[in-house]
């Protein structure tokens, strides 16, 4: 027993952007999944579905409760634990000098994370020996993005089953630092993009534009650094 509440949150989006929602999973003492909540978002991105996961979190549990958040999501565990104190200091810029994508909603949850004991775990998704946590909130949000209503325990909607998974990986942890450095690197394969996307910049490319495998998913080549 963790004398920490676990949960976990995910984000899913039908299109990226496409028809999207947020999702979380909060664990009772012994660690079996107890109560969850999933939202719509109607049109919007991955990222973002991602970050409103973990701020609805952030917001139903009290802010005194150590708390442990497992998430698939790279791009949002580290703009909150890696990139967000050199945003804050470069005037809301990244390292490329671009203005810093869903800014509203990072800072919100550097609000909710204020004073907080929270650890962030990251788990890699779509595992068959992965977080069990994780695959109910990315469930429920891949439901909830298909039918854009809202569900969860309040609602009296039965908890999510995860789909079946692939092969596996094991979990890293890392703890809410004050300060770090911007993580960089990715994949120097350059494809022609098949479809429009957006990189994890926030700044869209056009289907045939040069693409590469960031760490965040798959964006400009010259965002590789």
């Amino acid at each position: 027993m963790s004398d920490r509440i676990i949960a976990a949150c995910d984000g899913a989006s039908k299109g990226n952007p496409g028809r999207a929602a947020w999702a979380w999973v909060v664990a009772d003492a012994a660690g079996s999944p107890e109560r969850w909540e999933a939202g719509p978002l109607g049109t919007a991105t991955n990222n973002v579905a991602e970050l409103t996961a973990l701020k609805s979190l952030l917001e139903t549990v009290p802010p005194a409760e150590p708390l442990q958040v497992r998430m698939d999501s790279q791009y949002a565990m580290k703009a909150v634990t890696q990139w967000l104190p050199g945003w804050k200091r470069n005037g809301w810029k990244t390292a490329g000098g671009k203005p810093v994508a869903n800014r509203e909603i990072v800072e919100a949850i550097d609000r909710l994370l204020a004073d907080r004991d929270v650890e962030f775990r990251y788990v890699p998704a779509h595992r068959e020996d992965g977080d069990h946590l994780n695959a109910i909130a990315d469930q429920a949000a891949s439901d909830v993005a298909v039918s854009q209503a809202a569900a969860g325990t309040a609602l009296g909607s039965p908890m999510p089953v995860p789909a079946p998974s692939r092969a596996t990986s094991a979990p890293k942890a890392v703890r809410k630092k004050p300060a770090a450095s911007r993580s960089t690197g990715g994949s120097t394969r350059t494809i022609k993009a098949k479809f429009p996307g957006r990189c994890p910049c926030g700044t869209p490319y056009a289907a045939g534009a040069d693409i590469t495998k960031l760490e965040q998913g798959w964006g400009h080549p010259e965002c590789r650094a």
